[in-house]
């Protein structure tokens, strides 16, 4: 009896093991197609905002305002049906990060920390995935990302210790922000491509767009938290400010254009970059 059950065990984790061997590569195609889809986002952000930069049109905006922007495009719905598939397809991947955690990050305080946000940044790209469907469908692209941002600081004030979870919760972003600029400064990106198969010409720009990318982002991220943490200290949701707002309120400073201007070339390099890690960056995802 002992040892056909162990027979069936054996059975079982083979039959799993094989699903498993199906589904991986489908897996890396999906967070593959992820990171372009994400890129195209960021690329959007960035040549929206160059234009009002510049003066010539354009709006500062988020994702949400990028999908619009993409839908108003020439084959806007079948690029949108593409991206909404590669952000779900990048927000699988941050789940499979956050739970299956493929590259060792680790049960430990700093491992748990960077694993709940690949949980969280998950949550946020499937929505962003959501919101492509909605537009598919022609019920989006009415939302106002302003108004969001109010909106979910006024629900986190409403529970129990309400400001100081906006407080803390900026305060985060604004350490996140500053994440960001470590990144930059450090290149560790790096490690997650597959450098031998780049030559010297594209490891250089692939760089040079990391760090581009990765110092605007820590701006906006910076921006973000320091108007939610204002948020928390007036009482007031109507503070909160998400990403197009965030780089508006950088082109309302002195030297304004040049500002936004820098950040905004800045997001279109992390865009590009995004493409890059589509192409190159290290996927593993063991079997078992």
């Amino acid at each position: 009896m002992a040892m056909s059950t162990t027979s069936q065990m054996d059975s079982l984790q083979s039959q799993v093991h094989n699903a498993s061997a199906d589904v991986i590569p489908w897996v890396v195609w999906l967070a593959r197609f992820g990171y372009a889809a994400k890129g195209l986002v960021y690329i959007t952000i960035g040549a929206l905002a160059v234009q009002v930069a510049i003066g010539s049109g354009g709006r500062t905006t988020g994702p949400a305002g990028a999908l619009a922007s993409l839908s108003h495009q020439p084959f806007g719905q079948i690029l949108l049906i593409l991206v909404a598939v590669g952000l779900f397809g990048y927000a699988l991947w941050r789940f499979v990060q956050s739970w299956v955690d493929p590259e060792h990050e680790g049960s430990n305080a700093k491992g748990i920390v960077k694993r709940i946000g690949y949980a969280v940044s998950g949550i946020i790209y499937a929505a962003f995935g959501i919101e492509a469907v909605r537009l598919v469908l022609g019920s989006g692209g009415g939302s106002n990302e302003s108004q969001q941002a109010s909106d979910w600081t006024a629900r986190l004030m409403s529970q129990p210790f309400g400001i100081w979870l906006v407080g803390i919760v900026g305060a985060i972003v604004i350490g996140t922000g500053l994440y960001q600029f470590y990144r930059a400064y450090s290149a560790k990106f790096r490690e997650v491509l597959k450098l031998h198969e780049m030559n010297a010409n594209e490891e250089r720009w692939a760089t040079r767009a990391g760090r581009l990318g990765f110092a605007a982002r820590g701006v906006v991220y910076s921006i973000i938290g320091i108007f939610l943490v204002i948020a928390a200290m007036h009482a007031n949701p109507d503070e909160a400010v998400g990403i197009g707002e965030a780089l508006q309120k950088l082109a309302q400073q002195p030297y304004g254009p040049w500002l936004l201007g820098l950040v905004a070339i800045g997001l279109v390099a992390y865009g590009f970059f995004a493409i890059v890690l589509a192409r190159y960056r290290r996927i593993f995802i063991p079997a078992s």
